[in-house]
C-alpha cells in the first residue's frame, strides 16, 4: 500500500515520540529533561537496570547505547507491538486523530473480511465462556478447580466449554445472524459428509482461545473431557486468519511481561502456560501442539534474546528439545540463543508448580543450561569413546553441527567450547587436576600456583625437569610468535604435559586462541594472565635465542623448531618415566634387574644431556651481539640466507 506524499511526515509531526515510547518504559527522572525533549529510560528491547535508552523528541528518533536499537515512532510500534508497517501506521494514526487512506479495493476487501472473521471468533469466545459457567460446564469447572485454576485465572485467559452436542455453537451463531459461510471459514464447524447440517468442530472440550500478537482471537484449542477420546488436544484448522506455525499461545501478554524484565519461558502446552502465568511467570508462551517452527523462533527472539525452553521431563520432552536445537543452529546470531530448563523425570511445569511451588521453577530457570551443553549431551549421552575411531566420530559430528551456524564468529566459539568438552571427556584425569589442560573458571580467576615442596627441590630428577622446562618454554614462545603453525601441531600440543602452572595456562590459552592470530592471542594472554608471565617467558635467554622468536611470523622456521623441540621433549619425558618406574619398583635392596634399569636410564639421560650441550654449542654471537647458530647447513641455511638477504635489502 502506498501512502500519499507527506502523510507520514504529518503523522509524526502530530505525535510526541516520548508519548509513544512512554507507554512502554519508565523514564529516569534524574537523567531526563522533559522541557528539552531529552528523555532516558531502561531499554524496552533488552533487560537492563541502567537507563541507556535515549529519546530525542525534537529529532523524533530513539537510540539504545546498550543493544543499539534505533528508529522512529513507527519502528518503535512495529517492534514493541509485533505488527507490520501498515498496522503500526494505523495505531499511530488513531492516536493522532488521523484516518489512514483506504487501500486498493481488493486489499481493503480482504482486510474487511479478516475483521469480520475475527468478530465471529469473539462471539464464539463469549458463547464458550457462558457454557463454562452454565450447568453443562459443571464437570469442566471441577476439572479446572482440580488443576488449581481459580475463576480469576479462567477469566484472564477467557477459558470456556464446548458442550457435547453436534450443533450447539452453529445454532447459536446462525441465530445471531452470522452467515454459515463465515462460521465454516473460521474453522468453527465442518461440512457433513452425509449431506446434513454442518456440525461443530469442538464438542465436550474445555476451550482455550488463541490470540494473535494484537490480542485478537484467531483460533481455539480444545482439551477433551472424555479420557477415551483419541485426540486429547484439538486445535482449529488453519484458516484465512490462523497459521499455527506463525502463532504462539499467550504471545501478547508474554511480550509485555518480558519487556518488564521477566524471563521468556517456552512451555509445551496451554495448561503449562496458564499455570506458569498464575504462579507469577507472566512471560510464558507455547507452540500450538507441534514442534517449534522457524517463524515461531523468530517471534521468540523479537520478545527476548535468550528464551528458556522448558519441556517435560521425559524422553519425549528431551527429544523435543533436541529438535529445537537442530532448528535453531542455522538461525543463531550473536546475542540470539536459547537456554534449556529440563523438568524432573515424569513432570511438566504444571506438575512441578503443584508439587514444589514457584521457587522450584525459578531455580530451574536460573540454572537453565546453554544450548551448546545440551547439544554436547545429545552427542555423548550413553556412549563410550574408548577407541580412536569413536573419538574421531564424535569430533566429526561436532564439526557437522557447528558447521550449520552461519555466523562465523559464533561458530568459532561453538567449535572451541566443544573442543574443550572433548578434551575433558578424553582426558578425565587431567581435566580433574592430574594433567595440564585447565580451562579458566567461568567468571573466576586462576588459582595461585602451589609452592614447590622441599622433597621436590632436593630430588635427583630436578635437573632433567629443568631441561624439560626449557623446551616447553621454547615451544610455547614459538607458538605465540607464530600461531599460524598451530593446526599442524595441535594434537601434540594437547598431549604436552606442562609441570609449570604458568606454562599450563599459556598452553590452554594458545590452544583456545591461536586461530585468531598473533595479536589477538597476545591480547587474550595478557587479559587472562596479565603481562608478567608473557614478558618473563620471552625474556628467558634460551627463548630469546630461539630462531622463531628472533624472526616471528616465519612459518617454515617455526615448524622446524617445533618438530625438533617436541621430539627432544618426548625423549626426555621417556627418560624420566623410566627413572620413576624404576624408583617405584624398588623395595628394600635393589636387585640385579633394577640395577640394570637404572644404568640404562642413566645412559639415556647422559645422551639427552649431550644433546642439550650440542644445542648450546650450536649458538655463537654474531654482529651486534645477536645469537646465531653455528651449524645450520642442513636445516636452516637456506632460511637464514633468505632472512639475511631480506635484511640487506632493508
Amino acid at each position: 500500500m502506498s501512502l500519499p506524499p507527506g502523510f507520514l511526515d504529518e503523522l509524526q509531526s502530530r505525535l510526541s515520540l516520548s508519548q509513544v515510547v512512554g507507554r512502554k518504559v519508565m523514564w529516569d527522572t534524574r537523567k531526563s529533561n522533559q522541557a528539552k525533549g531529552d528523555m532516558w529510560a531502561p531499554c524496552p528491547f533488552h533487560q537492563e537496570k541502567t537507563a541507556s535508552f535515549h529519546v530525542d523528541d525534537r529529532k523524533g528518533f530513539y537510540y539504545c547505547f546498550g543493544c543499539h536499537a534505533k528508529g522512529d515512532a513507527i519502528s518503535f510500534v512495529r517492534e514493541t507491538e509485533n505488527v507490520d508497517f501498515i498496522e503500526a501506521v494505523k495505531i499511530l494514526a488513531t492516536e493522532a486523530g488521523m484516518s489512514v487512506p483506504e487501500r486498493d479495493p481488493q486489499a481493503q476487501q480482504k482486510a474487511d473480511r479478516r475483521g469480520q472473521l475475527v468478530e465471529v471468533m469473539e462471539q464464539a469466545v463469549k458463547y464458550f465462556g457462558l457454557q463454562l459457567r452454565s450447568g453443562a460446564g459443571a464437570a469442566a469447572r471441577d476439572y479446572l478447580k482440580g488443576r488449581r485454576l481459580d475463576e480469576a485465572t479462567q477469566a484472564r485467559f477467557d477459558l470456556g466449554f464446548a458442550p457435547d452436542g453436534w450443533q450447539g455453537l452453529w445454532d447459536h451463531l446462525t441465530s445471531k445472524g452470522v452467515a454459515p459461510e463465515m462460521i465454516l471459514a473460521c474453522g468453527l464447524a465442518k461440512e457433513s459428509q452425509k449431506g446434513g447440517k454442518p456440525y461443530d468442530t469442538f464438542r465436550n472440550r474445555i476451550m482455550f482461545p488463541i490470540r494473535d500478537a494484537r490480542g485478537r482471537c484467531i483460533a481455539f484449542g480444545g482439551r477433551a473431557m472424555d479420557p477415551d477420546n483419541s485426540a486429547k488436544y484439538l486445535n482449529s484448522p488453519e484458516t484465512e486468519i490462523f497459521d499455527k506455525s506463525h502463532t504462539l499461545y499467550n504471545h501478547a501478554p508474554a511480550r509485555e511481561a518480558a519487556g518488564k524484565g521477566q524471563p521468556l519461558i517456552v512451555a509445551e502446552g496451554y495448561m503449562d502456560v496458564i499455570a506458569l502465568v498464575a504462579a507469577g511467570f507472566g512471560a510464558a508462551v507455547a507452540p500450538l501442539g507441534t514442534a517449534v517452527t522457524e517463524h515461531q523462533m523468530q517471534l521468540l527472539w523479537r520478545v527476548a534474546p535468550e528464551p528458556v525452553i522448558m519441556l517435560d521431563g521425559d524422553r519425549a520432552g528431551l527429544q523435543a528439545a533436541y529438535r529445537v536445537i537442530d532448528l535453531a543452529l542455522p538461525l543463531l546470531e550473536a546475542g540470539k540463543s536459547l537456554r534449556f530448563a529440563l523438568m524432573p523425570e515424569g513432570q511438566d511445569p504444571d506438575d512441578l508448580l503443584r508439587a514444589e511451588g514457584a521457587g522450584a521453577v525459578q531455580t530451574r530457570v536460573e540454572a537453565a543450561m546453554p544450548m551448546v551443553r545440551l547439544l554436547w549431551q545429545r552427542e555423548t549421552e550413553g556412549r563410550d569413546f574408548d577407541s580412536p575411531e569413536r573419538k574421531a566420530a564424535l569430533e566429526r559430528v561436532c564439526r557437522e553441527k557447528t558447521g550449520l551456524i552461519r555466523d562465523p564468529s559464533l561458530r568459532s566459539y561453538y567449535d572451541q567450547e566443544l573442543k574443550d568438552l572433548r578434551w575433558q571427556l578424553f582426558n578425565p584425569r587431567r581435566a580433574a587436576g592430574g594433567g595440564t589442560f585447565t580451562p579458566r573458571p567461568r567468571g573466576g580467576k586462576w588459582p595461585p600456583p602451589e609452592p614447590a615442596r622441599a622433597t621436590t627441590k632436593s630430588s635427583l630428577l630436578v635437573t632433567a625437569a629443568g631441561d624439560t622446562h626449557l623446551r616447553e618454554a621454547v615451544i610455547l614462545a614459538t607458538l605465540i610468535c607464530c600461531p599460524e603453525v598451530m593446526e599442524s601441531f595441535e594434537s601434540q600440543i594437547e598431549r604436552m604435559e606442562c609441570q609449570d602452572p604458568d606454562h599450563a595456562r599459556l598452553r590452554a590459552l594458545i590452544l583456545r586462541h591461536a586461530s585468531a592470530g598473533a595479536d589477538t592471542l597476545r591480547a587474550q594472554i595478557e587479559d587472562e594472565m596479565g603481562t608478567a608471565p608473557l614478558e618473563k617467558l620471552l625474556a628467558l635467554p634460551h627463548v630469546a635465542l630461539a630462531p622463531p622468536v628472533r624472526y616471528p611470523g616465519d612459518t617454515e622456521l617455526a615448524s622446524l623448531t617445533l618438530s625438533e623441540e617436541l621430539a627432544k621433549l618426548m625423549a626426555q619425558r621417556g627418560v624420566q618415566a623410566e627413572m620413576h618406574e624404576a624408583a617405584e619398583d624398588m623395595a628394600g635392596l635393589a636387585d640385579e634387574a633394577i640395577t640394570w634399569r637404572l644404568a640404562q636410564a642413566a645412559e639415556a639421560r647422559n645422551k639427552a644431556l649431550r644433546s642439550q650441550q650440542e644445542d648450546k654449542a650450536e649458538y655463537e654471537l654474531g654482529e651486534n651481539g645477536a645469537a646465531i647458530k653455528r651449524d645450520e647447513k642442513e636445516q636452516f641455511a637456506a632460511l637464514l640466507g633468505k632472512i639475511s638477504f631480506s635484511k640487506q635489502r632493508r
